[in-house]
């Protein structure tokens, strides 16, 4: 059976995000990664982190990408100077200076490519990956775009997923909560980027059937 892991938020954590991958996980082409999105802002490495994502599947590995709000808001910052604003005040400032760009557009094309690739969700026959979650209001739970990028304290029991388990992040949460998280809603963003406040600075990754939770202490938090 082919491994199957999901990797929360890395906010420009490449340091971990490759320790993660090549000494804790050891990573092969045949396993199936999931990263959970939000890729960039805050920490100190964006282009970083995206460069190891792309290097990575032309050698061939299986890498899924998620969107994120950070990446959303990051594309929307073109539409005005407000969302340029708004992008730029929640880590887009880190973002620009990895990148060493002005804004969004000034990127290079293989990067916007990247990010305009990245899906809303994936669902398999098993599980659900999605970066905030889910709108279980909706008759159709895969119908809120916007849910996907941004909600925030769903009910974490839904028997709209049926048999299927759901993983996702967005929400900065301690490594104890995330470790010790029942149901069938699991948050893996045990906010890799921040410092060790509410017991954050973890970037977690869930293996699964296993559920093993896998984790590395960030040695390079934001400033």
């Amino acid at each position: 059976m082919n491994r199957i892991f999901a990797i929360g938020d890395i906010h420009g954590c490449n340091d971990a995000f490759q320790q993660m991958l090549f000494t804790e996980i050891k990573i092969n082409k045949q396993d199936e990664i999931y990263c959970i999105g939000d890729y960039i802002d805050r920490g100190p490495d964006s282009k970083d982190v995206i460069d190891t994502i792309i290097s990575l599947r032309e050698q061939g590995y299986q890498i899924h990408t998620l969107r994120g709000n950070h990446e959303q808001m990051m594309m929307d910052a073109e539409l005005s100077m407000e969302n340029f604003q708004r992008w730029y005040n929640n880590g887009g400032n880190t973002t620009l200076e990895s990148f060493d760009v002005d804004n969004y557009s000034a990127m290079p094309d293989k990067y916007k490519e990247f990010f305009e690739n990245t899906q809303y969700y994936f669902s398999t026959n098993d599980y659900i990956f999605v970066h905030a979650g889910l709108n279980f209001e909706k008759e159709d739970i895969f119908e809120d775009k916007n849910a996907m990028l941004w909600i925030r304290d769903f009910p974490p029991q839904q028997n709209k997923l049926v048999n299927k388990l759901m993983i996702h992040g967005h929400t900065p949460q301690s490594l104890h909560y995330v470790l010790n998280q029942k149901g069938n809603c699991i948050n893996i963003d045990a906010g890799c980027v921040y410092n060790d406040r509410r017991n954050l600075g973890n970037l977690v990754t869930l293996s699964l059937p296993s559920k093993e939770y896998i984790v590395v202490k960030n040695k390079r938090k934001k400033e």
